[in-house]
């Protein structure tokens, strides 16, 4: 240990220096030094002095320039009103621990000294709301810190306002962003936070970090907190943050901010920080992480997720933050121009349709589940109807109308197709492919729904744009338009109907599944959309009563086919169970299994024990299999 310490305190704390410092430092201490307000220059100290210091965070900042002139060796102790140092420079808060780190130092390190308008920040310098970021002692409980800022989160979210900042970074172009807040910090060494995520952060690079913290809901603020309880090793900055790294930076605003310099309340139009030429010599505290060389002096612009363009950090900074995102007219320019695209009704759309609708057609009548599932690969209709989805969340009538004039050419040239189809097939026969797309339930009310999630998704987001072919293959919408065609030529209403609200499911399910994902991808506020979806749960929840009266008969069905199968009339056992029609009488076909031939007086009984179990009258399409 030293035998030459400067010991430089607080007046009010001399009982405390003399009875608890002095006495552990012992024949060490080769100086006592009160501070004097008016000696600031700290006369009495030579150049080069090992000195330790006992006072509050105002009082050290006063001698910081004089240290660095003088080059002294400077050590902390933890005064009761030295918060920012202690948690900058990584010191216990502990005075005997602190002691004892002075004691046993091997080495002094060359500290930053970070400036912000010409004043000395030891910790962190907050513009607006930090979200409680960078809070947190080092040794204070990790879930527990995180559990509190959950529940602050709850009791502030209407106070998120963001506000506008012009950014001027070293050798950068002004950056004009809207942002809650700024947090700049020296280095990432000593707090939960910032040592979490400053990766490449030395405490002696010259480089100060500035993350903005731009988030565009209070979804994105609230998902990082829940997200970071169980991660807490992960690494990364959250989506919503820029970091500057950068040896200076300037800040300002159109309005006076309201910023903290190490927790001390100030005001300004224009905030300058840089990092001083001049280092500090320092004894690092026990929490202060210390690399063994000098950081590499890189400069980082990491600004690309901040809100960019005047109209839209205009919209940000008028109103507290939504609860999900808005995206700005930048982002979503290019989907915008693929949908109006999309909702063209072109001469290669209309040929793909009748494609498309024939494929599906002669699938139908062959029976056949590879051909079909073809045509629904084949089927452009997705498209339209996703652009319709996008007019209404916009309130665009344009595009409304364009896309819903192309899904009316669709419903004709698809009718037309399967109609010809259906003259030119000499066979009218309800196969299993098509009697199940002309009984719809909820069940497809929820395939539609999902699908359009998914096929909405896929167009906002171009990464998985890949899985539309999967998304058609769901909905299945090319099918029951051919189907309800091939009911029209036939002059069957049964299958005409059925199969007509089994797509009209599909098209209102999609559609309102659209504007909802739309709606949360930010493509537009609520206040916007909110008439086109009123209208759109309108239309499902017609859509839905048939549906449900759907459903109900498939309940039906399964009982009626749990109940049947397997049951004895004398010695013949009802096998193979299935509804024909769901009407009254009840069409059933059922395989009669017996030992002995089977009677027309035995089809009689197996007749009424049937409908005595189903409780109305049946008729009857049997297959007889006798044992031998």
């Amino acid at each position: 240990m030293r035998k030459d310490i400067v010991l430089i305190y607080d007046q009010l704390e001399e009982e405390t220096v003399k009875n608890k410092i002095v006495p552990e430092f012992g024949a060490s201490v080769k100086e006592l030094i009160s501070f004097k307000q008016d000696d600031t220059d700290c006369s009495l100290i030579e150049d080069e002095s090992f000195v330790v210091t006992y006072l509050n965070d105002q009082r050290i900042a006063e001698i910081i320039a004089t240290a660095s002139l003088k080059k002294w060796t400077l050590a902390f102790l933890p005064h009761p009103g030295m918060i920012e140092v202690r948690t900058g420079y990584g010191i216990s808060g502990s005075l005997y621990e602190a002691i004892e780190d002075i004691r046993n130092a091997e080495k002094t390190i060359k500290a930053d000294l970070l400036l912000c308008n010409g004043r000395p920040v030891f910790n962190k310098v907050v513009v607006g709301n930090s979200l409680s970021l960078m809070a947190g002692s080092v040794s204070k409980n990790f879930f527990l810190s995180r559990l509190e800022k959950i529940k602050s989160f709850f009791k502030s979210f209407q106070s998120h306002i963001p506000r506008e900042f012009t950014i001027t970074a070293e050798n950068k172009p002004p950056l004009h962003t809207a942002a809650l807040g700024i947090v700049v910090v020296s280095h990432g060494k000593s707090s939960i936070f910032s040592r979490r995520i400053l990766k490449g952060s030395f405490i002696n690079d010259g480089r100060l970090h500035s993350l903005i913290l731009a988030p565009n809901s209070l979804v994105d603020i609230l998902s990082y907190y829940m997200s970071s309880i169980f991660e807490r090793g992960n690494g990364r900055l959250p989506s919503f943050i820029g970091h500057i790294k950068s040896s200076q930076i300037t800040i300002s605003s159109p309005a006076p901010m309201d910023f903290s310099h190490d927790n001390q309340l100030l005001s300004a139009k224009e905030i300058e920080l840089l990092v001083s030429s001049e280092k500090l010599m320092i004894v690092p505290g026990r929490y202060l992480s210390v690399d063994k060389e000098a950081g590499e002096a890189k400069d980082k612009f990491r600004v690309d997720t901040l809100p960019k363009g005047d109209a839209y950090i205009r919209d940000l900074t008028t109103q507290p933050l939504s609860w999900v995102s808005h995206a700005s007219t930048e982002e979503f320019k290019e989907l915008f121009l693929i949908l109006r695209e999309n909702a063209r009704a072109t001469s290669s759309y209309l040929m793909l349709m009748v494609l498309s609708t024939l494929l599906a057609s002669f699938g139908l009548y062959a029976d056949s589940s590879p051909v079909i599932i073809g045509a629904m690969i084949l089927a452009p209709l997705m498209s339209p109807i996703i652009s319709l989805s996008m007019g209404v969340v916009r309130q665009d009538k344009k595009l409304i109308f364009r896309s819903g004039k192309t899904i009316a050419f669709s419903l004709v040239v698809g009718y037309l197709a399967a109609i010809l189809v259906t003259l030119l097939t000499p066979f009218q026969h309800l196969n299993a492919e098509i009697s199940a797309r002309i009984r719809p339930n909820l069940l497809d009310l929820g395939v539609a729904i999902v699908s359009g999630i998914a096929g909405a998704y896929a167009h906002a987001r171009e990464e998985v744009a890949k899985t539309l072919a999967g998304v058609a293959i769901a909905v299945a919408l090319v099918p029951p338009l051919a189907v309800s065609g091939i009911g029209l030529g036939w002059g069957d209403l049964e299958v005409f109907v059925g199969a007509l609200l089994l797509f009209l499911t599909n098209l209102a399910g999609i559609v309102l599944a659209g504007i909802i994902t739309f709606l949360f991808l930010g493509f537009s506020p609520f206040h916007l959309a909110r008439k086109g979806l009123m209208i759109a749960l309108l239309i499902v929840g017609l859509v839905s009563l048939p549906l449900g009266y759907g459903s109900l008969a498939m309940v039906r069905s399964y009982n009626v086919i749990r109940s049947l199968n397997n049951h004895q009339v004398d010695d013949i056992l009802i096998k193979n169970v299935s509804v024909i029609r769901n009407s009254n009488p009840l069409t059933l076909s059922v395989t009669l299994l017996s030992d002995n031939p089977v009677t027309p007086q035995d089809l009689e009984k197996v007749k009424k024990s049937i409908a005595d179990q189903v409780e109305q009258e049946v008729v009857l399409e049997v297959l007889i299999s006798q044992k031998l």
